[in-house]
């Protein structure tokens, strides 16, 4: 079992002493103490990533087999044990606050990765198409105007469903670029195919395989609404992905 300690500087004492030595260990967090590296990463909540004492709290703790880098597995028990602590706001979590410190009192290894996140599947709005289920993520959610370059926090928007992907590794997935009619006919189709190739480059940061994805841009010449109005144009502009020969019920309840 997996408890983490919050105590204010009060009790710092008392931790002290009351804390076995590998415990104690694990308060270590001087800047530049600690480097992440392995392929999981970039599946850590940015929270533990940026932080000295988030990835203090990722090394001490749940490098379970002691080699220095983070598997997939060691990244789904750290983010599972600090979204337990921090609640639903993590980014407003303060590991720098005065008086903070932050213990793992008792470490076991996780049995089996965390299961998918039904709420977060079903919040994406999946809609039944000929291939399967699809959900459609606007250009804004994903990139700046006319750029296939992925904004920051563009990743942790497709976090869940990179989850529910490597639970599920028979699912392939194909990934449909879009753009509206602006600009000339080639352009949009180079765009609608660099941006479909960097939502699969995500998940392959991500730890879904890439050999899972077909990518295909469509430029302007699939759009779902009218290019004359500035909000038609807006709806053209997106990125589909599709799971192939799933049913978009099944992520209907959560």
């Amino acid at each position: 079992m997996i408890k983490l300690a919050i105590m204010t500087a009060t009790a710092a004492a008392t931790l002290v002493a009351a804390v076995p030595a590998t415990a104690q260990d694990r308060l270590d967090w001087r800047p530049g103490a600690f480097r992440l590296v392995g392929n999981g990463v970039p599946l850590l909540f940015p929270e533990l990533r940026r932080s000295p004492r988030g990835r203090a709290f990722v090394m001490r703790n749940f490098d379970f087999n002691v080699d220095g880098r983070v598997s997939p597995r060691e990244a789904d028990a750290a983010n599972a044990a600090f979204a337990r602590e921090a609640g639903p706001r993590r980014d407003r979590f303060d590991w720098d606050a005065p008086g903070r410190v932050v213990v793992v009192e008792e470490v076991v290894p996780a049995g089996p990765a965390v299961r998918w996140n039904r709420r977060a599947m079903h919040d994406y709005g999946f809609r039944q198409t000929p291939r399967g289920a699809t959900l459609s993520l606007a250009e804004e959610v994903l990139f700046a105007t006319d750029s296939a370059v992925l904004r920051a926090g563009a990743v942790d928007k497709l976090r869940a469903l990179s989850d529910y992907l490597r639970d599920e590794p028979g699912v392939r997935v194909a990934i449909d670029g879009h753009t509206d009619s602006r600009g000339t006919e080639a352009h949009n189709q180079q765009l609608s195919e660099r941006r479909a190739a960097a939502v699969r480059d995500a998940f392959d940061q991500l730890g879904v395989t890439r050999a899972r994805f077909s990518v295909q841009g469509f430029g302007e010449g699939r759009p779902v609404a009218t290019n004359a109005t500035p909000a038609g144009m807006r709806q053209n502009r997106r990125v589909e992905i599709t799971l192939l020969g799933r049913r978009a019920d099944e992520f209907a309840r959560y």
